[in-house]
């Protein structure tokens, strides 16, 4: 089938991939706008878990204000200070420090939640309550602030993706005016 520019640059601008990855993405769906979202996602979860392992020394501290009462610090990383300086890098740690000054997290990760407070949640808890404390708690498993049918961990996963590097949300810290 023959993919005409104007469908690949339609498939760009609503997936921020590559040109060359819309067109095959077309090409791989018979011009199937919505299949070739679901190709471009299938290949970007592929080509986001190729670099999960890999360093990331570089990357930006940022700073969010909301209204002078709620700051939030995030210092996110990623492997080159080329990527760092990109706009997508950028407005991806601007998200992160939003998503932290709004919903006030306590950890990054599932794995950074200290055994003993695990074990205490778990026996005062059910299971639903358990997510739902899961999802208040901890920032890779909350619904985006933006967005909530996505997780952050479902936005880093997309920046890692599209920018071809790993990217870590290394830790951050939420101050509220009075607390």
């Amino acid at each position: 089938m023959e993919v005409t520019a104007q469908a690949v640059k339609d498939l760009r601008e609503k997936t921020g991939a590559g040109f060359k990855d819309c067109q095959n993405a077309l090409r791989e769906t018979n011009g199937d706008v919505k299949a070739a979202m679901g190709w471009l996602n299938e290949r970007g979860l592929k080509k986001a878990e190729k670099v999960t392992g890999r360093e990331a020394k570089q990357g930006l501290g940022v700073s969010y204000v909301h209204q002078d009462r709620i700051g939030a610090l995030v210092e996110i990383s990623c492997e080159t200070d080329f990527v760092a300086r990109t706009e997508d890098f950028q407005t991806l740690a601007k998200s992160i420090a939003q998503q932290v000054a709004a919903v006030g997290p306590t950890y990054i990760m599932l794995s950074d939640v200290p055994p003993e407070v695990l074990s205490e949640k778990q026996g005062e808890m059910d299971e639903a309550g358990l997510k739902r404390w899961y999802e208040e708690s901890v920032l890779m498993e909350q619904a985006l602030i933006r967005d909530p049918k996505q997780k952050v961990s479902d936005l880093i996963v997309q920046a890692k993706a599209k920018l071809g590097e790993n990217i870590l949300v290394r830790r951050f810290t939420r101050y509220e005016l009075g607390k």
